[in-house]
């Protein structure tokens, strides 16, 4: 029933072999994509808690006894404290920025009291949210372990905290880790919507140059009355059409799921997004449609360029995958971490990547700082601008149809290797 079924299959993976770009797409990309994303993603973790251990913690200590005094000089141990006069919250959130400072403690007038007699005593903690990542609330995390170990070792069970937020100067009532919860989901979805749309997208626009060159109807095309330039927006349009009609439907079934997954995980606490101003409003989402439309018209413009490079179909696939990498990284990493908090040069690279543009502008105009995302777009748009004139210089000429990415060292070298 399958004779001959040995033979033809190792005729397809010594042909498919053979290709060096599918070679280097399926094989050399990701052996070299994931050691490098996940030494990214170490470095994150470690810069993060190396700068959750050199927090700086403001501490308004209304009691004036003797272990107040301990509990401070227990928390300067591992944080750096510092002393502040305040007759209010109100009045010593001004102070945290002048600080460097991201957490904010008031211990109360009846602190060493009520340590004395083990009656409960309720100390209030402030963080301050800044919507940097998913790795934001170490610092907060290392305050509650220390006034726990406080807990154990000076005053068992007496030390009651109370979480807060300081969302954009203002303080919210609600559980550090309960807000991180809530901004999970609108963090995610974000990435994976633009990693969804710029492959679905680039693949499609890719796949419709290269099959117009398999099937040799380009040179046919290409011929008609009409504006070159016309053909490549009417292929550049469909595509994003397309592209965009899959990411929407993927992604309505996504934000299902992860509403299931929050309901079950009954993190809502009361919290309202749009109450803290940690949901953009309609200029936002302007500014947001924007970048990601640009970003989007960059990413199938070079789809085009590549695709002019291949022969077929399998062939243009292969080499967009080459930048899948661009895609992957900086989602990943912008989602664990605050760009401001890396090196300065690896700063550089990620906003110098284009598609790392609309997730850095989501997490600015989330936090009100349009300026950022403006910039962000005026780079896309000039990045667009330069990919949009090497693809309509592509189809003004007949280099569309002859235009060839050889591997020949490395075919050679394959072939060999394979026999």
């Amino acid at each position: 029933m399958l004779r001959g079924f040995t033979n033809f299959l190792l005729k397809e993976l010594k042909e498919l072999i053979r290709d060096p770009k599918i070679l280097i797409g399926m094989i050399i990309v990701p052996v070299i994509l994931f050691p490098i994303l996940g030494g990214i993603m170490s470095f994150s973790v470690q810069s993060a808690q190396e700068t959750a251990q050199k927090t700086v913690v403001l501490v308004i200590n209304r009691d004036s006894g003797d272990n107040s005094s301990q509990f401070i000089s227990f928390l300067n141990s591992t944080l750096k404290i510092v002393l502040i006069n305040a007759s209010s919250i109100d009045e010593a959130i001004p102070l945290l920025p002048e600080n460097n400072a991201t957490e904010l403690i008031e211990i109360p007038a009846d602190f060493s009291r009520n340590v004395t007699s083990r009656s409960p005593t309720l100390v209030k903690f402030y963080s301050v949210f800044s919507g940097a990542g998913l790795l934001e609330g170490i610092g907060s995390s290392i305050v509650d372990s220390l006034v726990e170990q406080f807990n154990r070792q000076v005053a068992p069970d007496v030390i009651v905290s109370q979480q807060s937020v300081i969302v954009k100067g203002k303080v919210a009532n609600i559980d550090p880790r309960t807000l991180s919860s809530l901004m999970l989901s609108q963090q995610i979805a974000l990435p994976i919507t633009l990693i969804i749309l710029l492959t679905y997208s680039m693949q499609i626009a890719a796949t419709s140059v290269a099959m117009e060159k398999e099937e040799k109807t380009l040179e046919t095309l290409l011929t008609l009355p009409m504006d070159r330039f016309a053909i490549l927006i009417g292929k550049l349009s469909g595509s994003a059409i397309i592209a965009g009609i899959g990411a929407v439907a993927y992604m309505i079934g996504f934000t299902y799921y992860l509403g299931s997954l929050t309901g079950i995980a009954g993190t809502g606490g009361g919290a309202d997004l749009v109450s803290l101003g940690l949901v953009p409003s309609l200029s936002g989402y302007v500014i947001l449609g924007i970048s990601l439309f640009i970003t989007l018209l960059s990413a199938l413009a070079l789809a085009v360029i590549l695709s002019a490079f291949a022969e077929d179909v399998r062939g243009a696939q292969s080499l967009v995958s080459y930048v899948y990498p661009f895609l992957f990284v900086p989602s990943l990493v912008l989602l664990y971490i605050d760009i401001n908090t890396l090196p300065v040069w690896l700063h550089t690279v990620l906003f110098a990547i284009p598609y790392s543009q609309p997730i850095i502008a989501s997490r600015a105009v989330a936090m009100g700082d349009y300026l950022t995302a403006i910039l962000g777009i005026v780079y896309v748009t000039a990045f667009t601008a330069v990919i949009m004139y090497v693809a309509s210089r592509l189809f003004a000429t007949e280099k569309i149809l002859t235009a060839k990415l050889k591997f020949r060292g490395l075919r050679r070298r394959t072939s060999q290797t394979v026999e």
